[in-house]
């Protein structure tokens, strides 16, 4: 479909980009900015006065559930509700039942993705053969079938040399390593930050050092062996730190945090609110703080979703017992924007860090305007306030203390592969 966009505000952090303009889409590509390419005939002409027209999202971090837990959501539910948040691609962890540790279970999410016409999925491989954290699983086998990098999910590798030997093979073929830095002794079996709050309510806790003595571990195993890793879910102000630190030495690494962890802290807990057992847990206000000026100075590279979409059942139960994790598809675009209210970041360095940034990470297409480029294309209105529920939102997930809360800056239309693939329904 040929597809004019006109007067909106195109705002493209990767090309420095941000004017009222127009844009146009043909054969599934962006053909033109500010002129249409010669003979061009639009088929739909879509009138974005006071929209900002930005790249498609791209979603570091999305369970599907499917394989295995289709009762919690599915690939046609979850990728349908990630177009509906202005997302058209996402990276799904390894631990689905079977784990993606062959190439035919990765190749089987890829087809199953694309047969369900939703958000594109970038499979990240296993890291270990049934994130056993003993034998390692045939990365090469899980690159050649479409995989983004490969990682443990959050299964640890407790053993030093395994995880050494894992780095080693990963850097031989030039992949992406993604680490969830939790140490296992440290961590269980905490539920929520180790503090007053979690003191006060007798539950026990996971202290700072669970999260930091796991990324000192790894950034020593990055330095000897060279090779590009990813740390997932930051929470923690000595965690981002560490994280600089690496940086400043050069090493090739990159940092995201959920971008939740930079709304809550330990006291949203409450009286065991379960909408707030999380993992990694929201730390202190302290921690929540440093998160915010890691990701402004650039030590966090990008946002993400965290999405753990999980049925009523899993969090109605005693805090200690509710499965951790967030519903968020659809609300990482409206956080993110509510940063650039707080004056923490820009509009053009907030849309970076969930667009051309993840993409850059991951060595993939996308997280771009540019011409030529495929054309992924959210449009949303920025003034828009809304209040997302249960029954509004796409994603099976009913888990997230946002339902019910007021948003500002709504998702009216996605355009995924040069196809208007969302368009928010008119109110009635």
């Amino acid at each position: 479909m040929n597809i004019a966009i006109i007067g909106g505000r195109i705002l493209d952090p990767a090309h420095d980009v941000d004017a009222t303009t127009s844009l146009f889409v043909q054969d599934g590509v962006i053909a033109g900015l500010g002129e249409a390419p010669a003979g061009f005939l639009p088929e739909r002409t879509i009138d974005a006065r006071g929209l900002v027209v930005c790249p498609g999202l791209v979603d570091l971090r999305a369970r599907l559930r499917e394989p295995g837990l289709e009762h919690k959501g599915t690939v046609q539910t979850e990728t349908h509700a990630a177009l509906a948040g202005g997302i058209t691609q996402l990276c799904c962890p390894p631990d689905t039942d079977p784990v993606i540790d062959t190439a035919v279970a990765a190749q089987w999410l890829v087809d199953r993705a694309r047969s369900c016409a939703g958000a594109r999925v970038r499979p990240i491989g296993a890291l270990t053969r049934a994130l056993s954290g003993t034998h390692l699983a045939d990365m090469h086998a899980l690159r050649q079938a479409g995989c983004v990098g490969v990682g443990n999910a959050l299964v640890p590798i407790k053993d030093s040399a395994v995880l050494r030997h894992a780095l080693e093979y990963a850097a031989g073929i030039g992949l992406l390593v993604f680490l969830t830095p939790e140490d296992p002794w440290l961590s269980a079996p905490g539920v929520m930050h180790e503090g007053r709050i979690a003191t006060r309510l007798g539950l026990a806790g996971i202290p700072e050092s669970a999260e930091t003595i796991e990324i000192a571990r790894a950034l020593m195993l990055i330095e000897e062996v060279g090779v590009r890793a990813h740390f997932c879910g930051i929470s923690s102000a000595r965690g981002a730190a560490l994280i600089a630190e690496g940086k400043r030495r050069g090493l090739a690494i990159t940092a995201d945090t959920p971008i939740h962890q930079l709304y809550m802290t330990e006291d949203d807990v409450g009286i065991f609110d379960t909408n707030y057992r999380l993992r990694p847990p929201a730390r202190t206000m302290a921690d929540r703080e440093a998160l915010r000026a890691a990701l402004a100075a650039g030590a966090i590279d990008a946002l993400c979703s965290d999405h753990q979409p999980h049925e009523a059942d899993a969090k109605e139960r005693p805090f200690s017992d509710a499965e951790p994790g967030i519903a968020g598809l659809e609300t990482l675009l409206p956080l993110t924007l509510r940063l650039v209210e707080l004056n923490i970041l820009t509009l053009k360095d907030a849309l970076a860090a969930v667009t051309h940034r993840p993409a850059a990470l991951l060595g993939i297409p996308g997280g771009t305007l540019g011409v030529g480029e495929c054309a992924d294309i959210c449009l949303y209105d920025p003034e828009a306030v809304w209040t997302p529920t249960p029954s509004s939102v796409r994603t099976r997930g009913g888990n997230s203390p946002f339902y019910g809360t007021s948003l500002r800056g709504q998702v009216i239309a996605t355009i995924h592969e040069g196809r208007i693939v969302y368009e928010r329904p008119a109110p009635r």
